[in-house]
């Protein structure tokens, strides 16, 4: 059940070290009113309180026990948050872009793509949309196989680790998408860019490439963006921004109708060094986890440059952060492996580090040379 590469939902959690964990998808990566403070509530009363937002704008229900879950199940239902079946809930793995306006092509084809994955046929756990078709492009960083983007020219239609797209009308993507990801299946590939590099070529015209992606930096400042640390978030967080509708996004934020002028549970600053850390819960919450990690994370933040990045793994899976960080440490047996320019379970540069010393080990790497 919790074997490498399976991705749970709400209706597949996982049991991890706290309880069982409820992957969240909202439609069109966004919370009404309603969804907001119901969520917030079902958090607290049937989990520990813990809302853990993801990297693909996915939110996590923690410490639900196995006597809740018909209950919650029902709640999540009657805030339409949740899927008919497993299998609906899979296909249905869907980044949407946070900066969507009334008008824009968007709306239309969050309901024409969820409706073309109804008959999608079965794909790898991980393979997934983005939907990068508001005011700027902001996506193109954030993990997804198969991209609806805007070009020079119109929507196009890109397979990850591609430039190029194919143009089409939203009346054409129904036929696209079949032929698409029926080649992909028979490509035998868990990703769309691995499918690519192995020579496989997709049933698509290269037309247009999309508009280019301002700096994330930018992006983040003039979003009105709220972060969580870590992606650790909390029902108290939830509550505090109640009465409004919010924006997930795939970078540990969201962006509600109105942020408010101050917050206790929220980050406003996109320059905070906590947010150039990447950290999953660590033990005890997760049982591959043999470490404390967001404690330490809060104690490394401060070694961390601008432009840098530290990353913090309860175990070799790495599931906080799955591109390579300047420095990782990943826990083993009570201890922390040091790897550099690498992923979680890549070969170390140093073995064995004690938690104390984690301070004088990782900040020699990120020190400029003398």
């Amino acid at each position: 059940m919790s074997r490498k590469g399976w991705c749970p939902g709400a209706l597949r959690p996982m049991p991890a070290g706290d309880g069982l964990l409820l992957r969240l998808r909202p439609r069109g990566s966004m919370l009404s009113a309603d969804q907001l403070a119901g969520l917030a509530e079902l958090a607290a009363r049937y989990g520990s309180g813990a809302i853990d937002l993801g990297s693909r704008a996915a939110l996590q229900l923690r410490g639900v026990t196995t006597a809740a879950l018909p209950d919650l199940h029902q709640a999540l239902a009657d805030l339409a948050l949740l899927d008919s079946d497993p299998a609906a809930e899979a296909r249905r793995n869907i980044i949407t872009t946070p900066l969507w306006q009334a008008g824009d092509a968007t709306a239309d084809l969050i309901t024409l793509l969820e409706d073309c994955l109804q008959h999608a046929p079965d794909l790898p756990p991980k393979f997934g949309f983005a939907l990068d078709t508001g005011s700027a492009a902001c996506l193109q960083l954030a993990s997804a196989d198969l991209r609806i983007e805007q070009s020079d020219v119109g929507l196009i239609l890109r397979p990850d680790g591609s430039p190029m797209g194919q143009i089409f009308q939203p009346g054409d993507l129904p036929e696209l998408l079949r032929k698409l990801l029926h080649w992909f299946v028979k490509t035998d590939c868990p990703r769309m860019a691995l499918a690519l590099r192995n020579g496989h070529a997709p049933p698509l015209r290269q037309d247009a490439p999309p508009r280019p992606q301002p700096a994330m930096a930018d992006l983040l400042r003039a979003s009105g963006l709220l972060f969580a640390p870590f992606g650790a978030a909390s029902s108290q967080a939830f509550r505090e921004l109640g009465g409004q509708s919010l924006r997930l996004t795939p970078w540990r934020a969201v962006r509600p109708d109105s942020p408010p002028p101050g917050t206790r549970h929220w980050l406003q600053n996109p320059d905070d060094a906590r947010l150039r850390v990447d950290a999953c819960p660590g033990a005890p919450h997760c049982s591959a986890a043999s470490v404390t990690t967001r404690d330490l994370a809060v104690r490394l933040a401060s070694l961390v440059p601008p432009g840098r990045r530290l990353h913090l793994s309860g175990c070799a899976k790495g599931c906080a952060r799955a591109t390579p960080a300047d420095v990782t440490l990943t826990g083993r047996d009570g201890h922390f492996d040091l790897i550099l320019q690498g992923r979680a379970g890549d070969a170390p540069a140093q073995t064995c580090l004690a938690p104390h010393t984690l301070a004088a080990a990782t900040g020699g790497h990120f020190a400029p040379p003398v």
